[in-house]
């Protein structure tokens, strides 16, 4: 794909959302932290629901370590694997109170040795909570990616490389969300809407179903 069709593509996508965003609930990088790391091999919508009763009781490192771990299990225990994400999030609420004041870090290194915190969550809050033009290539991404032709790759660190070489820069902070959108929404796994999509003219893929 040419840099003519990938300035488009992100043209059109800006034109539909000027303003995109997660779909996790939050008002704090912490909350943020929290959510996201409730989310691996979940839905938001499962997070949200979660969330929206957790925070009003506990939504600071302090509270969730008073909360306790077992409390915390009854308000995520419809989340996947939410006895280990418990146990992480008990963990990485003594690591921020210990070595950072309490806050979440701003710095990859800080927040990938947070436990159950990996290459993607990092991204996602860097460029979610605190504006950094990264791009945290989820399972969406990474299909849209490579089914479209934008940034073809075999593993997502490949394909985040890629994408942060081709993506225009003026785009590159909201390209998280609209991608992501993108492939939750219409460039789906099975059945792709097609004849919803507002690039589908710019794709590479419907040269390979047509």
């Amino acid at each position: 794909m040419n840099a003519t069709k990938r300035r488009e593509i992100f043209l059109r996508l800006a034109a539909a959302n000027p303003h995109p965003t997660t779909e996790l609930e939050y008002t704090t990088p912490f909350e943020l932290l929290v959510a996201v790391m409730l989310s691996a091999q979940a839905t938001d919508i499962s997070v949200n629901a979660a969330t929206r009763q957790l925070y009003p009781v506990a939504n600071t490192p302090e509270a969730i370590l008073e909360l306790g771990e077992e409390k915390l299990r009854e308000y995520i225990q419809r989340i996947g694997l939410y006895k280990t994400k418990a146990k992480h999030v008990m963990q990485t609420c003594r690591i921020l109170l210990e070595q950072h004041n309490g806050q979440v870090p701003k710095m990859r290194e800080a927040l990938e040795a947070l436990p159950g915190v990996g290459r993607k969550t990092a991204n996602v809050i860097l460029n979610t909570a605190f504006g950094e033009p990264t791009i945290a290539v989820d399972t969406h991404i990474f299909r849209l990616a490579n089914r479209i032709g934008l940034a073809p790759g075999k593993t997502v660190l490949e394909v985040e490389k890629k994408l942060l070489k081709v993506i225009p820069k003026e785009f590159l902070h909201d390209a998280h969300h609209w991608l992501i959108l993108h492939g939750r929404y219409i460039c789906r796994a099975r059945q792709p809407k097609c004849a919803e999509c507002i690039i589908y003219d710019l794709c590479e893929y419907k040269n390979k179903v047509n």
